[in-house]
């Protein structure tokens, strides 16, 4: 006589049940409609750019993500999308389980403003950064003879302004010459202090410090129209 085993009828019913919620799990998180995205800048307080900004950014489709089916949303797209804005030096986007979009921002750090025919900033990194509607930075201002596509030797000035605690405080105004030489201006002082070529620079900066001490320690700091910094061994200084 045939005997049923009840335990592989219920190892099998077992398996079905298991088998279904799973396939009506999966669907269900196919299906799962994104909300807004949550966007969380990294290291700089200052916004050049917004929340607003960024989510404007996140579109599929035409679309903006939110309400639309996590299953279709293209995670690399939207990253590149967010990588190509001139503001951002990275971002990540991810999605967690349960269909919430996060994307964390970097963005570009501004060094330097030029003020010419264009304004734009020069970002930490020596790139092109646009002017922001939302923050301005509190960065020298840029003049001269300045090309876009050229910023090597004004970048390399500006970087030596702001990572010297001196010069990032004193500093109000960068000039590259027609023959890209450096001349810059400091706050509270009517003076041109020329530094030629960026040779030695080091050298002549701490020629510069040491002039202004004494300068103003003297109190005739007023008394100059030029302040030469050319030969790094010394400070040539012409009066008004």
């Amino acid at each position: 006589m045939f005997k049923i085993n009840y335990n592989y009828i219920k190892i099998i019913g077992l398996i079905l049940i298991v088998g279904f919620l799973f396939a009506f799990s999966n669907q269900r998180n196919k299906n799962r409609i994104v909300g807004d995205p949550q966007i969380k800048f990294l290291g700089e307080n200052e916004l050049f750019i917004t929340d607003a900004n960024v989510s404007k950014l996140l579109i599929q489709n035409l679309e903006p993500v939110s309400e639309q089916p996590k299953e279709i949303i293209d995670l690399n797209k939207l990253e590149s999308a967010l990588n190509s804005n001139p503001m951002i030096k990275e971002a990540e986007v991810y999605m967690s389980v349960n269909g919430t979009l996060s994307a964390e921002i970097v963005q570009k750090r501004p060094i330097a403003r030029v003020n010419t025919n264009t304004s734009y900033y020069i970002d930490d990194e020596g790139g092109y950064m646009p002017l922001s509607y939302n923050y301005a930075a509190r960065v020298p201002l840029v003049s001269g003879n300045i090309k876009k596509n050229k910023l090597e030797t004004v970048f390399q000035f500006a970087k030596a302004v702001d990572e010297d605690d001196f010069l990032r405080k004193y500093v109000i105004e960068i000039r590259q010459n027609d023959d890209n030489t450096i001349d810059f201006k400091i706050r509270k002082s009517d003076f041109t202090v020329h530094v030629g070529s960026l040779n030695q620079l080091e050298k002549k900066i701490n020629n510069f410090k040491a002039f202004y001490q004494k300068a103003l320690k003297d109190q005739i700091l007023d008394n100059y129209a030029l302040v030469n910094l050319k030969f790094d061994k010394q400070v040539i200084c012409t009066k008004k």
